[in-house]
């Protein structure tokens, strides 16, 4: 294809997807989003086991992503202390 004619394929695409989009923007209203039952406990389950609200659903999660977050900035924070000993380590696995 040639640079026109990936231009005007482009063109076509947007405004087939603009003419897509209108008819679904004017269409009725969505319906509230309506949120699941919480699980029931089951016998034997550990007291404060069972969330019990949404609310407290997404809060453990937000705290499980801001765990995985400092998990995942852990090698910038030990750079300080792996770089007196680089030279060390880079020369060990030379020697193998």
């Amino acid at each position: 294809m040639t640079k026109t004619q990936r231009m005007l394929a482009a063109i076509a695409l947007a405004g087939a997807a603009a003419g897509l989009a209108a008819p679904a923007a004017t269409a009725a209203p969505l319906a509230p989003l309506t949120l699941p039952d919480l699980p029931t406990a089951t016998p034997g389950m550990p007291q404060g086991a069972q969330p019990r609200s949404v609310q407290e659903i997404g809060g453990k999660l937000s705290e499980g992503a801001n765990q995985l977050n400092q998990l995942m900035e852990l090698p910038n924070q030990l750079a300080p202390v792996i770089a007196p000993v680089q030279p060390i380590t880079d020369l060990a696995g030379g020697l193998e």
